[in-house]
């Protein structure tokens, strides 16, 4: 095995040695013959020189295929991988130690390239984590300034009637205080759990169940329960929707968040013996569904302002948190469920749009 390894060629070191020790023998014969041929000495000396010169040439391009060359490659890559420049690999096939120098240079500019994608990763990650720690800061300082000016006009008027409450002495009176008192703590107590939900579903910690259900007839319920039965409507009800079931994937309860909130929005804009109407329209693998509400118009510079939390018109008829739209427009938006608001001849409409499910 040993003497079988020391005439290999797959080695730098044997292959000088046989080169060497060939060309010794190779300008021994050579000379050997020339000063035994029939000619004059000086052009059997002349002889020898040309054929020194081809075996010196023959000698310098096996060193360079087989050295220099290669040689030359490894050092190339190695300065581009010194500049982290991974991007052309180094190829050189000589079936000795250079190719595997080559394979090893392969692979470490691969591992290379793995730990700086993983360094890249992390950096990303706590540039995101660095990123998400200031916005939690700075929604929570808005959260707290928002809710320092929702609760000042709650509380002053619990606190007001509340005195008043001590010093009235008529039952009437006293009742009327404490219905106020009441009413006015269940604002806030719905205030904060509407804000409590929103803020959960900003931050990712609820999970959507999506379900597949009817919501043909999952609209007649919800705007069943919320327009029909009221005794005191006073506007017009209107509504087109499919005659047959149309099924969806989504996530029941929160759509009907979406809907209640979209209805109960139109039900205090419309005016007085105004229209309200619903729609509900299959369109190919789409199911849109709108609300429209007779009424004044939404101001064109007010319209992208409508989903943001705690914004209210000033000019609107009615109170409410700010967080109803807020929160179609969040719940909407993690379904990835298209939505929008839009100014109509006499009025606004709110619509989505639900993909249809098998």
């Amino acid at each position: 095995m040993k003497i079988k390894n020391a005439f290999t060629t797959r080695s730098i070191r044997n292959r000088i040695i046989i080169v060497s020790k060939l060309t010794g023998f190779l300008l021994v014969i050579s000379y050997m013959v020339s000063t035994r041929l029939p000619f004059h000495p000086d052009i059997a000396l002349l002889l020898w020189l040309g054929f020194v010169i081809l075996l010196v040439l023959g000698l310098d391009y096996l060193m360079g295929r087989f050295i220099s060359k290669p040689v030359s490659r490894l050092n190339r890559a190695a300065c581009r991988m010194a500049r982290l420049d991974f991007s052309a690999p180094c190829a050189v096939d000589t079936g000795d130690e250079l190719e595997e120098l080559s394979a090893s240079l392969n692979k470490m500019a691969e591992n290379l390239q793995q730990a700086f994608a993983a360094l890249e990763e992390a950096n990303r990650k706590l540039e995101q984590d660095v990123d998400r720690k200031q916005r939690l800061l700075t929604e929570r300082k808005e959260l707290s300034d928002n809710l320092s000016h929702e609760m000042k006009t709650p509380l002053s008027v619990i606190r007001a009637y509340a005195e008043g409450l001590q010093d009235e002495q008529n039952e009437s009176r006293r009742q009327a205080y404490s219905q106020v008192i009441i009413r006015e703590t269940e604002r806030m107590s719905g205030l904060i759990t509407t804000l409590l939900d929103l803020s959960a579903l900003e931050n990712g910690a609820v999970v959507l169940l999506p379900e597949r259900f009817d919501f043909v007839e999952f609209l007649e319920t919800v705007a069943g329960r919320l327009l029909l039965d009221m005794p005191d409507t006073d506007f017009e009800l209107q509504y087109e929707l499919p005659k047959q079931p149309v099924y969806v994937e989504a996530d029941k309860g929160r759509m009907e968040q979406v809907l209640d909130n979209l209805i109960v929005n139109a039900k205090k804009n419309v005016r007085p013996d105004g229209i309200l109407k619903l729609s509900l329209q299959k369109n190919g693998s789409t199911l849109d569904f709108s609300v429209y509400n007779e009424g004044a118009p939404i101001p064109p510079e007010t319209l992208p302002k409508i989903w943001t939390k705690f914004y209210r018109d000033r000019d609107a008829a009615y109170s409410g948190s700010g967080l109803g739209l807020a929160i179609v427009a969040q719940i909407l938006s993690m379904q990835q469920f298209p939505y929008g608001a839009a100014n109509r001849e006499d009025g606004v409409v709110f619509y989505f749009s639900v993909p249809t499910a098998k």
